[in-house]
This record gives C-alpha cells, structure tokens and sequence, in this order.
C-alpha cells in the first residue's frame, strides 16, 4: 500500500473492496452520497418515467463510485 491516505479496504478474500464499508469518513460522505442519489432516483421512477433512464442513471453513479474505490482505497487484487 502506498502513503495515500485509504478510504476503502480491499477485501480479505476475492477481488475487490471489503463489502463496500469504507475506513475513513470521506468513505462514508462518498457512500451515503452513492446511496442518497440511488434512493432519489427510485423515487423519480413513476409510470411515465422510461426504466431505461434510471438504470442508465444508476449505472452512472455506480461507475463514479468504482472510479473513486479505485482512486481512493486500496490496490484491488485477488487473494
């Protein structure tokens, strides 16, 4: 690990960040933001609205959210 201050730990066994639970609170703001956009975008979904949209919206945001577990947490490897 470099001298970079980790937001998220890499997990124990497999790939990847240790069930999403961050170690720093920038961590938690990224997450609770992640979730908070996610809970408003269910909540726009109504008849007229196209689901198209809301996965491609959540997409987004998911992929932001890996870009900054990237960036900010610890090198990903199996283990």
């Amino acid at each position: 690990m470099s001298n970079k201050p980790c937001w998220f730990p890499a997990k124990t066994h497999g790939w990847g960040w240790g069930w999403g639970l961050p170690c720093a609170w920038q961590g938690w703001v990224v997450l609770g933001a992640y979730m908070a956009l996610g809970i408003w975008l269910a909540l726009q979904v109504g008849p007229d609205f196209p689901l198209a949209h809301f996965g491609v919206a959540i997409g987004i945001a998911s992929a932001i959210l890996v870009a900054i577990c990237w960036v900010k947490g610890e090198r990903p490897r199996w283990r």
